[in-house]
């Protein structure tokens, strides 16, 4: 035993030595991730954790492999150490740049989100700021992963290519056809053109009406009045043909029809539906200087269709926006309705005439 503690002493020492160093560093970490996480608690109370901790994990994985690698070279032959010195270099490498991508995407996002804030305080419209800290952050973690390609000998030439502006552009041109470019460019339009902005109602279709909460790379989401988040790609927005509540003006013209039967008092059912519509408290008065001097009604009501078995009563009420007129809508259906019950006006609905016919039997 003493033989080979003699023999091996050298070795012994290093080993000691490595592990020793591996041990203290994967402590260090620890405590300083503590101490990092209390100092943000304290200056950013909303700032995210998860990178925190992927950077703490980041750093033992780096120290445990260094380790194996520095106690490799301990036991392995001089001619063989030349791969592992490579291997050492090339996980130092890519340590310290994803490191280094993690902060400064971190910091870019923290920024990013501390601006947003700012500008909603000052009640300034934040979409620009939204859109931009995803571009902010995509840009960094793919200048990041082709700085870790660097490392490879067989990528350096892409690598070395895509950092450079022509092959920035030849990488875009090359993948232009592709659906994830189309949805990037419509979130660029979006953004410059600013068809919508985020706290904007939208319509897009019948089932698809709510309110704008986030325009990121690839898509656009929208809340819905039942609290559920559609997901929409920013290609297709783009494309579709949709209606924004609040650009221009917020005020909005709700047309209500009821349908009544051919024998109802059409004056009477006029009279109804605009005193229900001007007693709601939502009500917009809409008319003109002109309109007022003349004595116009607020609300205008006519008659508009003659159906088969109905005729369509329509009146058209103005809210000041979108959610007001359609409470209003709902209101006045169901007050109009009651007032139809009690002054005998019918609201017709299908009928089935059966025509039973008797079959005669002749008797042999």
């Amino acid at each position: 035993m003493t033989e080979f503690f003699v023999t091996y002493k050298s070795q012994l020492i290093h080993t000691l030595i490595v592990l020793g160093t591996v041990v203290i560093l994967y402590f260090a970490t620890n405590i300083l991730h503590k101490w990092l996480r209390k100092k943000e608690e304290n200056i950013f109370s909303n700032a995210p954790i998860r990178p925190f901790n992927i950077i703490k994990r980041i750093l033992n994985i780096l120290w445990l492999v260094l380790g194996l690698i520095a106690l490799g070279l301990i036991y392995v032959d001089s001619d063989k150490s030349g791969v592992l010195i490579n291997s050492f270099k090339l996980a130092s490498y890519l340590g310290v740049v994803a490191i280094i991508t993690i902060i400064a995407a971190t910091i870019c996002n923290m920024w990013f989100k501390y601006k947003i804030q700012e500008k909603i305080a000052l009640q300034y419209d934040p979409t620009s700021f939204k859109f931009l800290r995803y571009v902010a952050v995509f840009t960094i973690c793919f200048v990041g992963f082709l700085f870790g390609l660097l490392a490879f000998p067989s990528l350096k030439g892409v690598a070395q290519t895509a950092l450079g502006g022509a092959g920035i552009i030849a990488i875009i041109a090359g993948v232009s056809s592709q659906e994830a470019l189309s949805n990037l460019v419509g979130g660029v339009f979006i953004i410059s053109f600013k068809p919508f902005r985020i706290g904007d109602i939208v319509k897009i279709t019948d089932t698809m009406v709510g309110t704008v909460t986030d325009i990121t790379l690839r898509h656009t989401i929208i809340r819905n009045f039942e609290n559920k988040m559609i997901v929409i790609p920013n290609a297709i927005m783009n494309k579709e043909k949709l209606i924004n509540y609040n650009l221009g003006e917020l005020k909005c013209c709700e047309r209500i029809e009821i349908g009544i039967s051919y024998d109802s008092d059409i004056d009477l059912a006029k009279k109804i539906m605009r005193e229900e519509c001007e007693n709601h408290p939502l009500i917009y008065d809409n008319r003109t200087d002109m309109d007022r001097k003349d004595n116009k009604p607020i609300v205008r009501t006519a008659l508009t269709q003659l159906n088969d078995s109905s005729m369509t009563i329509r009146a058209w009420a103005w809210a000041r926006n979108y959610s007001d007129s359609f409470a209003l809508r709902c209101d006045v259906l169901e007050s109009v309705k009651k007032r139809f019950d009690k002054e005998g006006i019918e609201i017709p609905f299908p009928y089935r005439t059966i025509v039973m016919k008797k079959e005669k039997t002749t008797e042999k």
